[in-house]
């Protein structure tokens, strides 16, 4: 008998997930929820038709651990990687201040007619990155260790 994968299950390792259909993508969209890069960290390789982004996520898999331990909230480093994509548009992101910051809020996916569409990141503030692809195929893996966010707190929606 198999079972599904639970949180739990993870522990300590790192992520290593894929996403091939809508339903996979929510997995990975609510594990990069409120994960932040600076604008630097996105790279656009038209050549190998992918898009990558180093972003600094919630370790959400281990939050409710965390509480019951009395730990401080962690984020990880993870690479969000796009693939299959023919091209890349923004809005509301400035490329050219170095220094801007983005907060990830939900990765979507907008079906085309057959197996192509479009691969939204929702950013806080209005911004969104669109990646347009042959076909759905998103990754995420962890890069490093888990590190104790600067904060201590998980993001406040609220505010």
């Amino acid at each position: 008998m198999t079972e599904d994968a639970r949180f739990e299950d993870g522990g300590e390792r790192p992520l290593n997930l894929g996403a091939l259909d809508a339903e996979d993508l929510q997995v990975i969209s609510a594990l990069v929820q409120d994960a932040v890069l600076p604008v630097t960290e996105i790279r656009w390789q038209a050549a190998q038709r992918r898009l990558g982004l180093l972003v600094n996520r919630v370790r959400w898999e281990d939050v409710d651990a965390a509480k019951r331990s009395g730990r401080p909230v962690e984020r990880v480093q993870s690479v969000l990687v796009v693939d299959n994509v023919l091209g890349v548009s923004s809005q509301g992101v400035d490329r050219s201040d170095k220094n801007t910051v983005l907060q990830i809020l939900a990765v979507s996916w907008e079906a085309g007619d057959d197996a192509d569409g479009f691969v939204v990141l929702t950013l806080a503030g209005d911004g969104a990155l669109r990646a347009e692809v042959e076909a759905l195929e998103v990754g995420l893996r962890d890069v490093t260790r888990p590190y104790v966010a600067p904060s201590r707190k998980l993001p406040d929606h609220d505010a």
